[in-house]
C-alpha cells in the first residue's frame, strides 16, 4: 500500500464533485478518469483564466457555448495570481456581484447578484450558507461560478438575481504537494499545503487534502482573526462504470465582531476607518463548521447514468458583541449581544441522466428528487440600545459595565421540503440548442418562539419552470435567451402572520462570443428581472407581503489569453434597481441596497515566455464601484471608488516561487459596503503582501 495512505485515511479523505455526465462510461484508463488537464471537465480544473464547460446551469457537465444562459467563472488561477484567500474579491469578475452585510466580518453572508441581495451559497450543487457557515477558503476552491438570472428550476428556494456555486478541488493521478507561505501588512500570515496522491497501485483510489492555517491582524483597531481549515477529498473508481466520491471539511474561525464605522450627519470621512466602535473586551466569537458529502455515481450503460448524493453539514457560532444603533451628536448608541447559534442541514439527492434521439432531435434529460430536513437554533439574549453604553466616535473610551440583557431572543426553524427536477437539453439542429426545465416543491416551515412559547406553520407547493434558446450564427458568435422563475417563503410574522412567498421572474438575452481562435472566451447580456410579495408594511401599519421591485440593465465578462503570454479576465455591470412598490419606510423609487448603477473590473497578466524569467510574471487589476444606496429607503450612499492592485511572480526554480502583491497602490479611502449609517464597513488602505510557494 502507498506509505501515505493511513495519513489520508485518517483524515477522512475525499471529495464529492458535480455530476459527470460524458456520453461514455467512466474507464480506469487515466485519459477518461483523471486527466483532467488534458481535457476541461466541469468539476475540473481551468487553464489560465478561460474555463469552456460548466455543470452550474445545468447539473449536467455542459459546454458553456451552448448554455443558454449567463454563466460566469472566475477559476482559481485568478485567486493564485491576487494571492487571495475568500471569494469576494474573485467575485468582483464576475460582473454584476455586489457585497452586501457580512455579519460583522464574520461569514460570506450576504451578497447580491443583478441587483438583487441574497444569502444563497452553493457548494458542488448542495447549499452551504443557510446557517452562518463560515466565509469559504481559497484552500480548496478549483472554480467559482456565478449563475445569473433566476434559478429555482434547479436550486429550489432562493432570490432571483442569481447565485454562487464554488467547485472544490478534486483528487488527481498524479503525486504532488505544494506548500504555500505568506506574510502580509498588519502582521498577518498564512500557511497552507495541498498534498495528492493515487493511494493504490492501480490509481483507482485517489486522495488529496488541503490545510490552511491563518493569523489575521488588521487596520481596524483591535480587530483581529485566527483561522484552521482541513477539505480531506476522496475518489474511489469501484469499477469502470461505477465511482464513489467523498468530500469533508473541517473549519474553526475566531473572529472579532466588526460593525465598521458610522457616518456624521449623513457623511463618510469624519471618523477615522480604522475606529473600532465595539468593545474589546468582548473576546471573539467562535465560528465552527463541518460538512460531509458523499456521492455514488454510476453507468447503467453508455447513455445513461444513475447519481445518488447525501450533503450533511452542521456548525456553531458563539460569542459575545457590542455592537452600534444610532448617532447622536459624537456619542453612538450602543446594545450589548450574546449569541449561541447551531444549526445542521441535509440534503439528498438521486438523479438519472440520459442521452437518446427522439424524433430527429438530440435529448439530454435529468430527472432527479431532492430531499432537505434544515434546523437552525437561534439564541442571542440582547440588551436596549443605551446612550450610556455607547461611545465618543472620535475618541472611544472601552470599558464600560455591560447592560442586562431585557430581550430573550430565543427562536428554532425547521424546513423540510421535497422537490422534483426535470429538464431537458435540446440540440434541435448544429445551431439550434433548446433547454426546458421545472421544479415542483413542497415546503414546510416551522418557526418555534421559545421564549413565547408561540409556534408558527406553513405549507406550500410551488411550480418553478424555465425556458432558453440559443442558435449559433457562426462558429465565433451565439445569440440566446431565457425566461426563468423564481421563489423565496416569507418568514413568518411576529404574530404567526403566514405571507406569500417572494416570487420573481426574469428576462435574459444576449451574446455569447469565441474570439481569438478560441483563446477569449466573453458573454454579454441585457436582463429584465421583476420581484414581488416583499415584505412591506400597509397604511394601517400592518406588515403584508405587498412590495415589488425591479432590476434591469446589462452585464458583461470576459476571459482568456489575448496570446500565450498575456492572460485577462475582466467585467462590466450597468444596473437600475428600484422599488416598484414600497411603503413609507422605503418608499417606491428607491433605490435596493448597495447596488451600484455602474461597476467593472479588469485583471491583466504577463508572463514571459522565454529565457531567465520565463514562467515569471508581473500584472495589476482594476476595479470600480460607482455610487450606491448605503441605508435602504434614505438618501444616505455610499460614494463611488476604484481601487489599482499590483502583482509579481518570481519563478526561482521548478520548486520554488516568490510573490509580491501591492493592493490599493493609490491608498484610496473607500468603502466596501453598508447595511445603515451606523454600520459602514471601509475598505483596506494600501498593503503589501509576500509570498512563497514551494513544489514538495
Amino acid at each position: 500500500m502507498n506509505p501515505r495512505a493511513p495519513l489520508l485515511a485518517g483524515l477522512t479523505l475525499g471529495l464529492f464533485g458535480q455530476p459527470l455526465c460524458a456520453a461514455q462510461p467512466l474507464t480506469l484508463e487515466a485519459t477518461a478518469v483523471t486527466d483532467s488537464y488534458a481535457e476541461e471537465r466541469a468539476d475540473g480544473p481551468v487553464q489560465g483564466y478561460r474555463a469552456t464547460r460548466s455543470a452550474t446551469a445545468t447539473r449536467t457537465d455542459t459546454d458553456i457555448r451552448d448554455t443558454p444562459q449567463s454563466i460566469e467563472v472566475v477559476p482559481a488561477q485568478v485567486l493564485k495570481d491576487l494571492n487571495s484567500t475568500r471569494i469576494d474579491r474573485a467575485l468582483d469578475f464576475a460582473g454584476g456581484v455586489a457585497r452586501q452585510n457580512n455579519f460583522g466580518g464574520l461569514t460570506f453572508l450576504n451578497y447580491s447578484v443583478r441587483g438583487f441581495t441574497t444569502g444563497e451559497l452553493y457548494k458542488n450543487g448542495f447549499a452551504i450558507n443557510r446557517g452562518s457557515y463560515s466565509a469559504p477558503d481559497a484552500s480548496s476552491i478549483e472554480r467559482i461560478e456565478v449563475l445569473k438570472g433566476p434559478a429555482a428550476s434547479l436550486y429550489g428556494r432562493g432570490d432571483p438575481g442569481g447565485l454562487v456555486n464554488i467547485v472544490s478541488k478534486r483528487p488527481q493521478a498524479d503525486t504532488f504537494s505544494t506548500l504555500s507561505l505568506s506574510a502580509g501588512s498588519w502582521d498577518r500570515y498564512r500557511s497552507s499545503l495541498d498534498a495528492n496522491a493515487p493511494l493504490d497501485a492501480e490509481g483507482a483510489l485517489l486522495g488529496r487534502v488541503n490545510l490552511a492555517v491563518e493569523d489575521n491582524g488588521s487596520f481596524r483597531d483591535h480587530v483581529d482573526s485566527q483561522r484552521q481549515i482541513v477539505s480531506p477529498s476522496l475518489s474511489w473508481q469501484l469499477s469502470p462504470d461505477t465511482r464513489l466520491l467523498l468530500d469533508t471539511e473541517f473549519s474553526r474561525t475566531d473572529a472579532v465582531f466588526d460593525r465598521g464605522i458610522p457616518a456624521v450627519n449623513g457623511e463618510l470621512g469624519a471618523v477615522k476607518r480604522s475606529t473600532f466602535i465595539g468593545e474589546p473586551n468582548d473576546g471573539k466569537v467562535r465560528n465552527d463548521n463541518q460538512t460531509l458529502d458523499l456521492a455514488l455515481e454510476h453507468y447503467l450503460n453508455d447513455d445513461w447514468m444513475l447519481r445518488l448524493a447525501n450533503h450533511y453539514t452542521q456548525g456553531t457560532l458563539k460569542g459575545d458583541s457590542s455592537e452600534p444603533q444610532a448617532l447622536i451628536g459624537n456619542r453612538i448608541s450602543r446594545f450589548y449581544r450574546q449569541r449561541d447559534l447551531e444549526w445542521n442541514d441535509l440534503i439528498t439527492q438521486a438523479e438519472l441522466h440520459g442521452h437518446f434521439e427522439f424524433a430527429g432531435w438530440q435529448h439530454q434529460t435529468l430527472a432527479g428528487l431532492e430531499y432537505e430536513n434544515y434546523r437552525n437554533s437561534q439564541k442571542y439574549p440582547q440588551s436596549a440600545a443605551l446612550p450610556d453604553y455607547g461611545l465618543d466616535v472620535f475618541n472611544p473610551v472601552y470599558g464600560q459595565p455591560k447592560p442586562a440583557l431585557t430581550r430573550a431572543n430565543d427562536f428554532h426553524e425547521h424546513t423540510e421540503s421535497i422537490a422534483l427536477n426535470l429538464q431537458d437539453q435540446i440540440a434541435f439542429t448544429e445551431r439550434l440548442r433548446g433547454l426546458l426545465g421545472v421544479r415542483l416543491e413542497r415546503i414546510e416551515q416551522t418557526a418555534l418562539n421559545r421564549s413565547s412559547g408561540v409556534s408558527n406553520h406553513q405549507e406550500k407547493d410551488v411550480a418553478t419552470p424555465r425556458v432558453g434558446l440559443l442558435y449559433q450564427l457562426t462558429p465565433q458568435v451565439g445569440v440566446f435567451a431565457n425566461a426563468s422563475t423564481s421563489f423565496k417563503p416569507n418568514s413568518l410574522g411576529s404574530q404567526g402572520q403566514v405571507y406569500k412567498p417572494e416570487k420573481g421572474l426574469g428576462y435574459e438575452s444576449g451574446v455569447k462570443l469565441d474570439l481569438l481562435d478560441s483563446r477569449l472566451g466573453a458573454t454579454v447580456a441585457l436582463f429584465h428581472i421583476d420581484k414581488e410579495n416583499v415584505i412591506t408594511t400597509d397604511a394601517l401599519g400592518e406588515t403584508v407581503a405587498a412590495g415589488e421591485a425591479r432590476s434591469q440593465g446589462l452585464d458583461m465578462q470576459f476571459s482568456g489569453q489575448l496570446s500565450d503570454a498575456v492572460r485577462v479576465i475582466g467585467a462590466y455591470a450597468y444596473i437600475d434597481a428600484e422599488v416598484t412598490k414600497g411603503d413609507a419606510a422605503v418608499p417606491k423609487g428607491s433605490d435596493l441596497l448597495g447596488i451600484a448603477r455602474h461597476s467593472g473590473s479588469l485583471l491583466g497578466v504577463y508572463e514571459f515566455q522565454d529565457g531567465s524569467l520565463r514562467g515569471s510574471d508581473l500584472g495589476a487589476a482594476f476595479n470600480y464601484v460607482g455610487e450606491r444606496s448605503g441605508q435602504a429607503g434614505s438618501r444616505f450612499t455610499l460614494p463611488r471608488y476604484s481601487t489599482v492592485d499590483l502583482l509579481a511572480h518570481y519563478k526561482a526554480s521548478e520548486q520554488l516561487t516568490v510573490g509580491l502583491n501591492l493592493n490599493n497602490l493609490f491608498d484610496r479611502t473607500y468603502y466596501e459596503r453598508s447595511y445603515n449609517s451606523a454600520w459602514v464597513v471601509p475598505g483596506e488602505p494600501r498593503n503589501v503582501n509576500l509570498s512563497l510557494t514551494l513544489n514538495l
